[in-house]
């Protein structure tokens, strides 16, 4: 929250972002930093009822199962990043930037192929974001309306068909013990329900308002 907010503070001109006390805190909101700060906490609050024996036996027999999420995760994330090195999600996004559809339509697709062909959602609403924009640009019937439905459309995209190349994908399939088949049925499926659906939304808003 606090690497989150201060950011968002600092990018908004709220706040300096080049302040000390600024970068200290978010430095505390690192991930890993985060996580390591629970960590203390959690084994101070355990000391009072347990012995330091039982501790170390408690941290020594997570340390597989978060070894095998996090090896398994990074597997999918690096293959992502191999795609994305590849320059496959340019090349499609350049392919579907010049068809001519509606920009919504377009912002839609073109997340959605990024987001297959390299896994990760972010990289999917950022370059999407970026390719649509001179087109957005270019058209000045656009509403502030309109906006809010193509960003919606562009996320919307970034989330469907999640699968093995997405780290996400790994992380929930290890953490829950869900085997690769079964994620496809159920992860897969619910965040493409999810994608089409606040698409849909977002194209029937556009016509409406």
């Amino acid at each position: 929250m606090l690497d989150t907010v201060l950011n968002t503070l600092a990018v908004a001109k709220v706040i300096d972002g080049s302040q000390l006390w600024v970068e200290t805190l978010r430095l505390l909101g690192k991930t890993p930093i985060a996580l390591l700060i629970t960590l203390i906490v959690s084994i101070v609050l355990l000391k009072n009822q347990r012995s330091y024996e039982q501790i170390e036996k408690i941290c020594d027999s997570s340390l597989g199962p978060i070894c095998a999420i996090v090896l398994v995760t990074g597997a999918g994330g690096m293959f992502g990043g191999v795609l994305r090195a590849s320059g496959i999600g340019e090349v499609l996004a350049s392919t579907l930037g010049h068809t001519g559809m509606p920009v919504i339509v377009a912002a839609f697709i073109i997340s959605s192929a990024l987001r297959v062909a390299q896994g990760s959602a972010t990289v999917a609403l950022t370059t999407t974001a970026a390719l649509i924009s001179p087109m957005v640009a270019a058209d000045p019937s656009l509403s502030q309306m309109d906006l809010c439905f193509i960003v919606i459309s562009i996320a919307s995209g970034a989330t469907v068909l999640a699968h093995v190349n997405d780290s996400g994908f790994w992380l929930v399939s290890r953490f829950l013990e869900i085997d690769t088949k079964t994620m496809l049925k159920t992860w897969t499926v619910q965040e493409t329900l999810i994608g089409i659906v606040g698409f849909i939304i977002a194209y029937v808003g556009s016509i409406i308002f």
